[in-house]
């Protein structure tokens, strides 16, 4: 699980830099938990996590989770509530919180996943400036739905009572989506997924990213109810290790909206903070990545980013490029990165295409898709795909160089410099520095900045993941 102290390590990891440079799809809830599939006598609470490998030039993968039914010999159980569509492009390296569920105390097997339908948002370069495109996903045989069966790499045992274990789903767009010869997607898609019992306590069972709209706040005893996914209610806890991003529980208040990362507790509907930002708190939050910056020098007036997420969702921002203008007002914050340095990293002069940013507002700021009048913007970590400059790993100096590839590759045409500190970890077939050789195709997660002396975009890594891995049933998640 990443540290609570992720920020502060990550201090450590700016110094050399600092040298160099002189770094919710809500709806209707009941707000109670619900059992599901064929259920009688002692139930327990099971969790899903889902999470993507991206495929290059997709920017968006909405599908409908019908059901994610969970088998073994004697009985069944269903993880979602209702048929939840979820973004799974959206995500790209982070872990969020699909659902959690009651289900039969029990050992379970195997799980049977079914989706419905589903769209396909993609880069097209054709125009000037690029746009973005969509097409519908169309299954095997043209049919509306399809189920895979996929046999658990270990058995998830569910216990009265308390959270233990869930599923990690990582939905594999790069196998699933179908190209023809000249790189084109086709709209084809059989879906490709890596399923993991993973431990409530293991990196596989951290949630970095929940979205959700706080209903309720008990200040005294460091508590707070949100609707999360797909209008389920959840109980978050607070503690003296609980990072507050520019603010504190007393700011909260019903119209707010929150970032949380943290672990589920072994109590239902429960999620121990480690983690949480307040992203706005006049009803406006969007969340995405900046596609041109103007002016490229200087301090910013206007950005365009490419918007993954919104609420409320009746805006018409959703899936589309917005036109966001700077007033000079706005606060920075860096999620999981607060300290003196951040002002210094993260401002109006610091902003770059590439970087994955949420801003809050009122609703009254947008007209189609211009924005004005921000509050907050916050810089987030996001998953960048690419592949190593060979000959520029530098252990001494924990760096190394990347081309980027894939949408972001088109927004930051320039090669990378990759800084390694004491917090970065390595995933999914790399172990350590000296398995990133030259011309390996990678995945860094973490934050895209912009030097403030050169103007050279750097990463700070949060994770390094080898993409050539495809053994991930001995995966350290």
């Amino acid at each position: 699980m990443p540290s609570p102290k992720y920020h502060t390590n990550l201090l450590r990891l700016t110094l050399p830099l600092l040298a160099i440079a002189a770094l919710f799809a809500a709806g209707c809830s009941n707000g109670s938990m619900t059992s599901n599939g064929n259920n009688t006598g002692a139930t327990g609470p099971a969790f899903v996590v889902g999470t993507d490998a991206p495929l290059a030039s997709v920017v968006s993968f909405p599908v409908v989770v019908e059901s994610v039914v969970l088998t073994g010999a004697t009985n069944s159980g269903n993880l979602v509530s209702g048929s939840p569509t979820v973004d799974f492009a959206r995500f790209n390296g982070l872990q969020t919180l699909i659902d959690m569920n009651d289900i039969n105390v029990g050992s379970y097997t195997g799980v049977n996943i079914t989706m419905g339908a589903a769209s396909i948002g993609y880069l097209n370069t054709a125009t000037t400036p690029y746009s973005i495109a969509t097409m519908p996903a169309m299954y095997p045989g043209g049919a509306s739905s399809y189920t895979v069966s996929i046999p658990l790499d270990k058995t998830l045992t569910i216990t009265s009572g308390t959270t233990t274990d869930g599923l990690r789903m990582d939905f594999d767009l790069a196998k699933s989506i179908a190209v023809d010869g000249t790189g084109q997607i086709t709209g084809a898609v059989t879906p490709n997924l890596d399923i993991h019992v993973v431990s409530r306590t293991d990196q596989g069972g951290h949630i970095d990213t929940l979205i959700a709209g706080v209903l309720s706040v008990n200040q005294g005893a460091g508590t707070f109810v949100v609707q999360g996914p797909h209008g389920r209610q959840f109980n978050i806890t607070t503690n003296g290790n609980t990072d507050w991003d520019g603010a504190t529980i007393g700011a909260l208040n019903t119209s707010s909206i929150v970032e949380i990362s943290g672990t589920l507790d072994p109590a239902d509907q429960t999620l121990d903070a480690d983690e949480i930002a307040i992203l706005a708190d006049k009803g406006l939050y969007a969340t995405g990545q900046i596609t041109n910056v103007a002016p490229t020098t200087g301090a910013a007036t206007s950005f365009n980013m490419y918007v993954r997420a919104v609420e409320p969702a009746n805006t018409t921002l959703l899936g589309n490029i917005a036109d966001v203008t700077l007033t000079g007002s706005e606060k920075y914050y860096i999620y999981w990165f607060h300290n003196p340095f951040t002002q210094f990293l993260f401002n109006s002069s610091a902003l770059v295409a590439g970087q994955d940013v949420g801003f809050g507002g009122s609703t009254a700021s947008v007209s189609g898709t211009a924005v004005t009048n921000l509050d907050r913007i916050h810089l987030r970590s996001w998953g960048f795909n690419g592949t190593i400059v060979a000959g520029s790993q530098s252990a001494a100096n924990g760096t190394f160089q990347m081309k980027v590839t894939g949408f972001a590759g088109v927004l930051i045409p320039e090669t990378i410099t990759v800084y390694l500190g004491n917090a970065s970890d390595f995933r999914y077939g790399l172990g350590a520095f000296t398995d990133l050789t030259d011309g390996a195709n990678i995945r860094v997660v973490g934050l895209l900045l912009k030097n403030p002396t050169n103007g050279n975009v750097v990463l700070l890594a949060r994770h390094c993941d080898g993409l050539n891995f495809t053994d991930f049933a001995t995966a350290a998640f």
